[in-house]
């Protein structure tokens, strides 16, 4: 009879414990967005990852406590996902999700209002939440407001730091707005110019009006010889974007290096008229062209990132049939592999070894790279075909 009412009361502590904790809704993500619409409320989201530490102690010791379990499920429509499996892959590639554990916090429209992440103590996230509830659910959709022309400038960098990842060009006229009604008389800070930095990309912006304009701010934090190189950089892509030639799509080489010398001199103007030639020719899909401007761009590879590298080798695996030209990506896939095996670069390495009739070790990295891509809940699908044309 003890052990009877010892398991009743072992049940019921469980149950009981179960109802104090947050209780995650076990629905689609567009769903649990549809729900929170309809109820007005935010979003939690907690993107974990399995392995994760602090995760985990989130799980146990803060999740379950009584008063994060009694504001979250009041407040919240609360969702819980694994940031490498299933949806949450989408929801990491959408809100640029790097670090577990992280909190989303989303309105209705599935529009980022909040984020931090790190192992917090029960306070201090019942604070948290209580502070982005009390702010963010109010006064509709993000881009609404900003429709309506919000200037707001706490409103404005908020925007610009949610969106930066998800939605870079909402978040860029974020920046213009505050920076064109930032007066004259208040200094820039260094959080302000790192974000001015960031959201600048060519002379055309309406930012580079203030970058050029308030220069002596500006070095007051970064090396003025930095401010100079930035400053060329964005003069560059502008002679870059001039030495298009749109009808033969090509790049004119004679005109880029003609303008870019003088200003950055040989090496770097020739660096850089490589690097458009490279991205210009593969999004026009004229790989002839890549072919040439990589074997010129990467004849040193000593000096380049094995994963840029990768990613030459890759357009080269698709799109290449010159012999002598597969055998130098070949070299390429070969130091990312040497850096560190994952299924993308075994499989690259091993279609580069099968089109340079490598057959026998092309079969060991089409084998390696289905193996790991199923130990890491990746589609294996290209790996097999290839091991099907191997065979």
């Amino acid at each position: 009879m003890k052990k009877i009412i010892s398991g009743i009361s072992i049940f019921c502590a469980v149950v009981i414990s179960a109802q104090e904790s947050i209780q995650f809704q076990d629905l689609p993500y567009k769903d649990i967005i549809a729900k929170a619409k309809k109820e007005k409320k935010l979003v939690f989201i907690d993107a974990y990852a399995s392995w994760c530490g602090p995760c985990k102690m989130m799980e146990k010791n803060v999740f379950t406590q009584k008063a994060v379990g009694d504001y979250f499920n009041t407040n919240f429509i609360n969702a819980r996902f694994d940031m490498e499996k299933g949806e949450g892959r989408d929801i990491a590639s959408k809100f640029g999700v790097r670090s577990y554990p992280t909190y989303l916090f989303l309105n209705g429209e599935g529009e980022l209002v909040s984020r931090n992440s790190g192992y917090m103590e029960e306070g201090i996230f019942v604070a948290m939440a209580q502070d982005i509830n009390s702010q963010g659910g109010k006064g509709g959709s993000l881009k609404d407001r900003f429709a309506k022309g919000e200037k707001d400038p706490a409103f404005l960098i908020n925007v610009m730091k949610l969106n930066s990842d998800s939605d870079y060009e909402f978040a860029k006229k974020a920046s213009e707005r505050y920076f064109e009604n930032k007066k004259n008389t208040e200094e820039l800070t260094k959080d302000e110019i790192g974000l001015l930095l960031y959201f600048l990309k060519s002379m055309e912006d309406s930012n580079y009006k203030t970058f050029a304009s308030r220069k002596a701010e500006i070095i007051k934090f970064l090396p003025e010889e930095t401010y100079k190189e930035f400053d060329a950089q964005l003069k560059l892509a502008k002679i870059a974007e001039q030495s298009i030639d749109d009808k033969n799509q090509k790049i004119n080489d004679e005109h880029f290096l003609k303008a870019a010398e003088p200003l950055v001199g040989k090496q770097v103007a020739t660096t850089k008229l490589n690097q458009t030639k490279l991205s210009y020719y593969e999004r026009n899909a004229n790989f002839p062209e890549y072919e040439k401007a990589a074997l010129d761009y990467y004849k040193n590879s000593e000096g380049f990132n094995p994963e840029e590298l990768l990613r030459a080798a890759w357009v080269f695996a698709d799109h290449v049939k010159t012999p002598s030209s597969l055998k130098k990506a070949t070299e390429w896939a070969e130091k990312s592999v040497m850096r560190g095996e994952n299924s993308e670069n075994t499989y690259i390495l091993s279609k580069l070894y099968f089109l340079t009739g490598n057959k026998e070790v092309a079969q060991n990295y089409a084998e390696m790279s289905r193996n790991l891509a199923a130990r890491s809940g990746k589609d294996s699908k290209l790996a097999e075909e290839l091991l099907k044309q191997i065979k």
